[in-house]
């Protein structure tokens, strides 16, 4: 008997365990709805501080002035990294390249961040569940400092060339309520650990959602070419050409 209890107890656990860690999205509204929600000017005033000095670090190491003008978030899916990009105020509106025709000199690379879990494979995503991380060219569109996942930043995800290519195969739920966040669980989005959302969180917030971009590309495209799957669709090689083009524009080199 005491055995079967111990084991109950051990299972018990499992679950409680797995609920906190994976079941966040299930019971932290509720645990948000009895603490009362808090708001963006909360999170900063809570995380601003502490925040833009580690930014502000980074940003005088790259010889950059803070806050930037403009900022590139550049993720490479199967090194589970993102770069920080950066254009200043000064350099905006320049459209200087460098000799091989590539880079905007304008950018500079500012910090680098892991992710600590994304789901899926490589390939862009397709349809609701499928656990992809989505690839392509994006926009912040929201900023939730409410999120089940500490603090997190909404992509548009399904952006226009995945809506067309969505309705003309067919597919009628693409997928939606794509993020990048805190934490170290995710399916579908880029989870990337606290401290680090904390200071996306707040540098978007102060200059501003329109002034982000977000490309996402299954391999780091100044090492090698995008190719993709051999089951891919058609279109994916328009897709990977786009994002290979957008992805130089800011960097050629790491």
């Amino acid at each position: 008997m005491k055995g079967k209890l111990a084991a109950f107890a051990v299972l018990c656990l499992c679950v409680l365990v797995w609920l906190f860690v994976y079941g966040r999205g299930y019971w932290y509204p509720v645990y948000t709805k009895m603490k009362g929600k808090q708001t963006v000017a909360d999170v900063v005033d809570k995380y601003g501080e502490s925040a833009e000095s580690r930014l502000k670090t980074a940003f005088d190491d790259a010889g950059m002035a803070y806050p930037p003008k403009e900022i590139a978030l550049l993720a490479v899916k199967a090194e589970k990294r993102v770069e920080l990009w950066a254009k200043a105020e000064s350099m905006a509106e320049e459209s200087v390249k460098q000799d091989d025709g590539k880079a905007n000199v304008a950018w500079q690379r500012v910090k680098q961040y892991d992710v600590l879990a994304a789901s899926g494979e490589l390939g862009p995503k397709l349809r609701e569940g499928d656990k992809q991380v989505p690839e392509g060219i994006y926009r912040i569109i929201g900023l939730n400092p409410n999120s089940a996942y500490h603090l997190s930043m909404k992509l548009n995800y399904p952006n226009a060339f995945d809506s067309q290519w969505a309705e003309k195969e067919g597919r009628t739920e693409p997928g939606t309520n794509i993020f990048i966040h805190g934490k170290a669980v995710s399916v579908g989005c880029l989870a990337m650990g606290d401290p680090a959302i904390e200071e996306l969180f707040v540098l978007v917030n102060t200059i501003g959602q329109g002034n982000t971009r977000v490309i996402i590309s299954p391999v780091d495209p100044r090492k090698q070419s995008l190719v993709p799957a051999e089951a891919a669709q058609p279109w994916v090689s328009t897709l990977y050409q786009d994002i290979e083009e957008a992805f130089l524009a800011v960097s050629s080199k790491r």
